[in-house]
């Protein structure tokens, strides 16, 4: 936690403006490819499922 504080409260690097530009960058690009992600978050959880019988 200590690492993250000093990394946030560092003025060399990336500025807080550009930090929150970049999460809401981010934030959008979740909110426009929800449902593709869903849909892949389900196939991957549906394979891992399926293949966990196999093994045992």
């Amino acid at each position: 936690m200590k690492i993250w504080y000093r990394f946030w409260k560092e003025e060399d690097g990336i500025g807080t403006v550009e930090m929150i530009l970049i999460l809401v960058v981010l934030i959008s690009l979740v909110i426009i490819f929800k449902d593709q992600l869903t849909s892949l978050v389900n196939d991957i959880f549906a394979q891992i499922t399926s293949k966990s019988g196999s093994i045992y």
